[in-house]
């Protein structure tokens, strides 16, 4: 009886490890509340499952999401295998969102809010080498927002306060991971150029060409991109000031292989499409002057948007453009799925399965970030990254997410003026 029972715990005890390790591990990784569509159940794919809680006073046997309308929220509760408890989550009601992919490049040009700090070089002063900006604790990737008070926003503007500063001491105004703060800056005599320096390379610009993913019919607010712009050379993300999406067209491609990422090549066309008010976490967002152009795959009506859990493993298909600028439909594959709040823009992992775009691009490459994800009729998510030693994978967001930082866009532009 006794090694009956050792081996009864022997067994027991590393499945209740497993059993506690998972449950820990969903309660990290799964958010804390969910968006379900008005008149739909709310459902999870996988190991752990959702039940509903039960509404106060509700009849026994209905549904909480049968009979609560947009606007409204409930609880349900979150069990692995179906058995042992996760955690809680808010469930919000919400109306079907309607969009209209599509697919097309765009044309991005950013004007940086202030300057950023891409590079550091050394001054030959008439004391040897030196570099102000590294001594006064600047660093690469900080903006510089103004100098003695007034506001810079281009290269010219701060060389030009720089050299007219006769040696003195200035005052920069910085932005560092969000935090604003005053640097005191005294800038050194070149001798070879005879003018006074920083000993920094600042931008004030950017430009590059990206994907729409959608257009929101109702506000005129368009997404793209799927993921920021940064710099390339400090990898931070750009601020904006202004910025406007041009009309582009896609005439090659450099087919990505392992360790080296592909690249669809093309150019700006004449013509504006609309601002861009936002270098978001999860893309490029602004208004279009009007609705895009409807491609050769796509006859530009409004679909919905899938929450997020309404994605599943398995078929989907992506709506991209490899060359002109008229999308078509490719194949792939969904093989992964996070609801990790903690990374928006890596929601999905993606197969490309389709035999024409691999042999036109071998898989993702640069520039088809943005390109929408549909499944079961509805907008899925866009692609947002490859992996670079398979260029036939890679990451994809949640169209939920995206569509959250347009709905904030379209909330802004109806808010009434102070």
């Amino acid at each position: 009886m006794k090694k009956f029972i050792h081996g009864i715990c022997f067994f027991l005890l590393p499945l209740s490890i497993a059993v506690l390790s998972a449950v820990i591990y969903y309660d990290i990784v799964l958010p804390e509340q969910f968006n379900v569509v008005e008149g739909q159940p709310f459902h999870l794919d996988g190991p752990v499952s959702a039940a509903e809680v039960p509404l106060y006073g509700a009849g026994r046997g209905v549904r909480a999401s049968a009979q609560l309308t947009a606007g409204s929220s409930y609880t349900a509760s979150l069990k692995l295998l179906g058995v042992f408890p996760v955690k809680a989550v808010r469930v919000n009601v919400v109306d079907d969102r309607m969009v209209i992919p599509c697919g097309t490049p765009f044309g991005i040009k950013l004007f940086t809010a202030g300057v950023m700090v891409v590079g550091m070089t050394d001054i030959d002063t008439a004391g040897g080498a030196s570099n102000p900006a590294q001594r006064a604790g600047i660093k690469k990737g900080d903006v510089i927002e103004g100098i003695d008070g007034a506001a810079v926003n281009t290269n010219e503007e701060v060389a030009k306060k720089v050299e007219q500063s006769g040696g003195k001491v200035m005052d920069f105004r910085i932005r560092r991971n969000n935090i604003t703060f005053d640097v005191r800056f005294t800038p050194a005599r070149s001798v070879t150029e005879n003018r006074y320096k920083a000993g920094i390379w600042v931008r004030d610009s950017s430009a590059g060409i990206g994907t729409l993913t959608f257009y929101l019919p109702a506000g005129g607010v368009y997404g793209g991109l799927g993921h920021p712009v940064c710099d390339v050379d400090t990898g931070e993300v750009i601020p904006v000031s202004i910025g406007e999406a041009v009309p582009a067209v896609i005439y090659d491609v450099t087919k990505g292989a392992n360790g080296v990422p592909g690249e669809l090549r093309g150019g700006f066309e004449k013509g504006s499409l609309g601002d861009i008010l936002i270098n978001a976490e999860t893309g490029i967002y602004g208004h279009m002057t009007q609705p895009p152009a409807a491609g050769s795959a796509f006859g530009g009506k409004p679909i919905p948007v899938a929450m997020k859990q309404q994605v599943q493993e398995g078929p989907a298909q992506l709506l991209c453009t490899v060359s002109g600028n008229q999308p078509e439909w490719y194949d792939i594959n969904i093989t992964g799925l996070k609801y990790n709040d903690a990374v928006p823009t890596r929601n999905m992992v993606v197969e490309i399965t389709d035999e024409a775009l691999l042999e036109q691009t071998n898989g993702i490459v640069q520039g088809m970030s943005g390109s929408p994800i549909i499944q079961n009729g509805r907008l899925a998510g866009a692609i947002t990254h490859v992996f670079i030693n398979e260029p036939h994978k890679g990451y994809a967001i949640f169209a939920e997410n995206m569509l959250k930082t347009a709905e904030s866009v379209q909330d802004a532009a109806l808010e009434p003026a102070a």
